[in-house]
């Protein structure tokens, strides 16, 4: 378990501190500096992330980019601009991850929960090249939309980034994608 302390030094001698770091670069003066704050952190982080383990990770993450940021920026009140810092440090990793949604393939595909493994594997086969042969039939921005966010798991973002197509594109893409993809299965399955 990490152990956090709050120092109740005042904010001239972080200001001695941070101007310290920004001369030498000694990793030692800004963790000494950050270990007043860690308490501080870890309750912002809290409070954003509600899970003391994330928390604690975002605790050491908020001070790796310190090292980077620290020196980018006139900071004239420390623990005000470190505050703003956690914060965003953890609405980026939730907006982060609600981009990552976890929608299955088994959506598409439904299997008798059930019965047996191993039994019906030829039906299960037959819906899988079914729906590939669905997917064939998207048109091809829906197509590469879908394959990108189902099959290799890729966030909105990165299929933006890799597509050049916006990211209201990707969502739109998306979202019609699934829904002809689903209204083919179900046109599939009744003819079964």
């Amino acid at each position: 378990m990490l152990a956090f302390k709050s120092s109740k030094k005042d904010s001239t001698q972080d200001h001695e501190l941070l101007q310290q770091y920004q001369e030498t670069t000694d990793l030692k003066v800004l963790g000494n500096l950050y270990q007043r704050h860690t308490e501080m952190v870890y309750y912002v982080c809290l409070r954003y992330l509600q899970d003391p383990e994330l928390s604690k990770d975002a605790v050491m993450n908020i001070f790796e980019e310190l090292i980077y940021k620290v020196n980018k920026q006139e900071i004239k009140d420390f623990p005000r601009w470190l505050y703003v810092l956690s914060k965003n440090h953890c609405l980026m990793y939730l907006r982060s991850q609600k981009n990552k949604s976890q929608i299955s393939l088994d959506e598409f595909v439904k299997y008798p929960e059930d019965l047996h493994q191993y039994e019906h594997h030829d039906e299960k086969e037959e819906q899988l090249t079914a729906m590939e042969g669905c997917l064939e039939k998207l048109p091809d921005k829906q197509q590469q939309s879908v394959r990108l966010f189902f099959l290799e798991e890729k966030c909105y973002k990165e299929i933006s980034d890799s597509t050049g197509y916006s990211l209201n594109e990707v969502k739109s893409y998306i979202q019609n994608g699934k829904r002809n993809l689903k209204n083919c299965m179900e046109a599939w399955n009744e003819r079964q």
